[in-house]
């Protein structure tokens, strides 16, 4: 069945979604903040800067009006970065429609942890608009591949299965498969704290220290992050599925990943924010680093990975410094669960 669909987000990812729903058959509005963007979307009709080659159907609608992009629209599909997801509900919110009868249903697929309340994005959205219908969307996706129609894999988490399932029918596709979860909660904390091993992974490369250190920050990395995920309420199972290993992966692995590259220029000697710079895109690792070493603490989890990586975007600390802290810690046996 078509969907009336508003896309909240105009960069790389906005843009792939765009076209896959517009494939899916269903009617788009995609609203970006600055007229000039909208009005180069227009022109070219696509994101030629974040997205080149990725070119529209005609009857795409592009506007810097949130209400024309979200009132009385099916489904409202988030992908701002996740510093600006507050005030942009915010502006969202007088035009929603939270009632029983025709409650629209909002899909976040932002990634990241707000650093001063330290909620994730599902929970500022419903901070700023009590009662509304929200689900995630998360998992190994480039917008780079999925732009291109390559076979994607990811996961919808929501409060109930009706919901999910409504969601699964709107995104799928025979190169976009969704899964469906109940572990909302999981589903954001892999989504988020992925970034901030991509970051240590990167500076790994950049750095020059092979696959084999690759391979054990992206492994220890994941025990981390469901370490964490756990003492908050996820499930172990969602931090081996799309959203944990399955998306820590992809960002670790792939030059798509602008945390990657970023932090590949910072292990050959550049600043944070000459790697941003550089980079040209929201690095979203940076932003969740520091709310991931905020609720290690809160919930007295160790996550020496998310540590090291705070000591050298925040603290002066070199990658070299940060590496051998991390080899010389005390011995450790690997799963906590197994024992003689």
């Amino acid at each position: 069945m078509e969907k009336e669909i508003g896309i909240v987000g105009a960069g790389s990812w906005g843009i792939a979604l765009a076209y896959l729903l517009r494939n899916n058959g269903h009617k788009v509005t995609v609203w970006s903040r600055r007229q000039e963007t909208v009005d180069k979307l227009k022109a070219y009709h696509g994101n030629e800067d974040k997205l080149p080659g990725v070119i529209l159907d005609d009857s795409v609608v592009f506007t810097c009006n949130m209400e024309e992009a979200v009132r009385n629209k099916d489904l409202i599909v988030l992908v701002v970065p996740s510093a600006h997801m507050r005030e942009t509900v915010k502006l969202m919110a007088p035009f929603i429609d939270c009632n029983d009868e025709h409650q629209q249903i909002i899909v976040n697929c932002s990634k990241g942890i707000e650093e001063q309340s330290l909620m994730v994005m599902s929970d500022v959205i419903l901070d700023e608009i009590p009662g509304c219908q929200v689900c995630v969307m998360s998992g190994p996706s480039h917008a780079e591949e999925v732009g291109k129609g390559m076979p994607t894999s990811i996961v919808v988490g929501a409060f109930d299965k009706e919901t999910a399932r409504l969601v699964q029918n709107v995104f799928m596709s025979s190169v976009f498969r969704v899964y469906i979860s109940p572990d909302m909660l999981g589903i954001e904390i892999g989504a988020a704290l992925k970034n901030v091993i991509a970051l240590a992974a990167g500076i790994a490369d950049g750095y020059g220290l092979g696959d084999n250190a690759k391979a054990a920050l992206i492994t220890r990395g994941i025990a981390e992050i469901g370490r964490l995920g756990m003492a908050m309420g996820g499930k172990f199972e969602t931090f081996s599925g799309l959203s944990g290993i399955g998306d820590l992966i992809v960002t670790c692995a792939s030059m798509h990943s602008r945390n990657r590259r970023a932090g590949i220029l910072i292990g050959q000697g550049k600043s944070m924010q000459e790697a941003m710079d550089e980079v040209k895109m929201v690095v979203e690792g940076v932003y969740s680093a520091k709310a991931a070493r905020l609720l290690a603490e809160k919930y007295d989890v160790e996550m020496p990975i998310v540590t090291a990586v705070n000591q050298v975007l925040f603290e002066g600390k070199s990658p070299a410094e940060a590496l051998n802290d991390l080899m010389i810690r005390d011995k450790k046996i690997e799963s906590s669960n197994l024992d003689w």
